[in-house]
């Protein structure tokens, strides 16, 4: 099993900060799980212009390949303009649209403030009910306030962020059981 995080921005670190922690915790207690961080900020994705994701080249090419072989996510957002980045868009735009389907996604989003706290519900999970994931219930939301010195110090968040990474194991595990049985007894 395999499992992507991505970090969903060019900018800054405290989204990265937080998807690395929820990494950790799956890899710390689940060593046969391998895991994996794309940084956004590390490769030159070209926009989504229409194109089969097949057509691109380069950086795109390579994240689009990273994500589609994966098993499992932790999407990471800050919070631009009460919404998620442009750049987390585009990779969502650049995938095909069933690239998600049965596929477990836990979300972790960042923001300056709790006024935030909704914008999963209103603009990340309806994208990623279109594209056919199964979505973690409860996400983990950072504030601002919660880091020092680009380091996450608060308790209850790493808490938090710790129970993320269970409760994705947790769900895809159940999701692989589910999905089973339905092939044991629909199996047209």
């Amino acid at each position: 099993m395999r499992i992507v995080g991505i970090s969903g921005s060019i900018v800054g670190s405290k989204t990265r900060t937080a998807v690395k922690q929820v990494l950790k915790s799956i890899k710390d207690k689940n060593p046969e799980i391998a895991v994996e961080l794309i940084d956004l900020a590390d490769y030159q994705i070209q926009f989504s212009d229409g194109r089969d994701f097949r057509d691109y080249q380069d950086d795109t090419r390579n994240v689009i390949e990273k994500i589609m072989s994966a098993d499992a996510y932790i999407i990471g957002t800050p919070t631009f303009q009460a919404s998620i980045p442009g750049t987390l868009k585009n990779i969502f735009d650049l995938l095909p649209i069933d690239v998600f389907k049965d596929k477990v996604i836990g979300i972790v989003a960042t923001a300056g403030s709790a006024k935030h706290y909704l914008m999963v519900e209103h603009h990340l999970k309806p994208i990623l009910n279109y594209m056919k994931a199964i979505v973690v219930p409860k996400y983990a939301f950072v504030e601002e306030k919660d880091y020092l010195n680009g380091e996450i110090v608060d308790d209850e968040i790493i808490f938090r962020l710790n129970r993320l990474a269970e409760d994705t194991v947790v769900m895809i595990n159940a999701t692989k059981a589910v999905l089973e049985a339905k092939d044991e007894a629909y199996p047209f």
